[in-house]
């Protein structure tokens, strides 16, 4: 019975480290621009040589 109060506990403590991450890359900007990844793919990064 006590092994399973430990791995509460160890549970509870990974999804707070997990919380807190999350919380520290929302606060940093992380997900700031959800626009230009959908759409990065339309454009070409390298412009292609042509072959004659």
């Amino acid at each position: 019975m006590s092994v399973l109060f430990i791995l509460i506990g160890i549970s509870l403590l990974v999804a707070i480290c997990f919380l807190l991450a999350f919380l520290w890359a929302t606060s940093s900007g992380q997900y700031e621009d959800d626009y230009t990844p959908s759409i990065r793919m339309l454009f070409d990064d390298h412009p292609r040589k042509s072959v004659d």
